[in-house]
């Protein structure tokens, strides 16, 4: 791979030439490698075929869980977490030991306790994490998705950013089912309070229980905001913004 100067950038094939855009800018790489047919019916090939396969079905898995969520990861993420979420999910797939090769998946390896566990604590900001701003303990009922934050002290107990003058909580409770993608999701109301020595205890509950079939999977969004004449705006477009998978059930 080489890294392609000059006034001219192109993008596409050219004889055994690819040019193509990057994060580290325009590159080439010359034409290479096994045919896509060979690798498609070579037994040679099974288990990349095998491997394929499985990512495959971690990466559907992984934008299932992305677009769930949708409405809160637009306030909290990073520009890495598309691949982090497989990453993630590929993991979980691991746990899966009935299904044979090619054929483990994420809804069988989060029947698991690990699986459960590998996606407990899944942080969609990698630039705020929530063990790094929120310090309170906090408790989640299983069975309404009540997250409750007992004697909650913001100045203490929250590691805010410069210019934060407020902090919003919200929480969700999110049903979704890795085998036939079905998912429901309920909201809880938001929790808007000043960044002082003000101790209190906050509760957040959705609006109800999400039905359907799979896991279920609670989560917290912890968002910034600095007050300017009476008018709160978005911290630096909520690149501190904490949204956190707290529990899995």
């Amino acid at each position: 791979m080489a890294k392609l100067k000059g006034i001219i950038k192109l993008e596409g094939t050219l004889d055994n030439l690819t040019f193509y855009k990057a994060k580290e800018g325009y590159l080439v790489k010359t034409k290479g490698g096994v045919s896509k047919e060979r690798i498609q019916n070579d037994p040679a090939f099974e288990r990349t075929r095998e491997n394929g396969s499985e990512f495959g079905s971690s990466a559907s898995s992984g934008k299932l869980l992305r677009t769930s969520v949708r409405n809160l990861m637009i306030r909290a993420k990073d520009n890495r977490v598309s691949s982090r979420v497989t990453q993630k999910m590929t993991q979980i797939k691991n746990f899966d030991t009935t299904s044979v090769r090619g054929q483990r998946n994420v809804a069988t390896g989060l029947a698991t306790p690990e699986g459960k566990a590998t996606l407990k604590g899944l942080d969609f900001n990698n630039r705020a994490i929530l063990s790094a701003v929120l310090f309170a303990p906090f408790t989640v009922d299983g069975a309404t998705g009540e997250i409750t934050i007992p004697n909650l002290t913001p100045a203490n107990d929250i590691a805010y950013p410069s210019g934060a003058t407020h902090v919003s909580l919200s929480s969700a409770f999110l049903k979704v089912d890795f085998d036939t993608t079905d998912n429901a999701i309920e909201y809880s109301p938001t929790v808007n309070i000043p960044i002082d020595s003000t101790s209190a205890s906050q509760t957040l509950t959705p609006a109800g229980v999400p039905t359907g079939t799979g896991n279920d999977i609670y989560l917290l969004l912890v968002e910034f905001f600095q007050e300017i004449n009476g008018v709160q705006y978005p911290l630096k477009n909520g690149a501190y913004n904490v949204l956190n998978i707290v529990e899995v059930a």
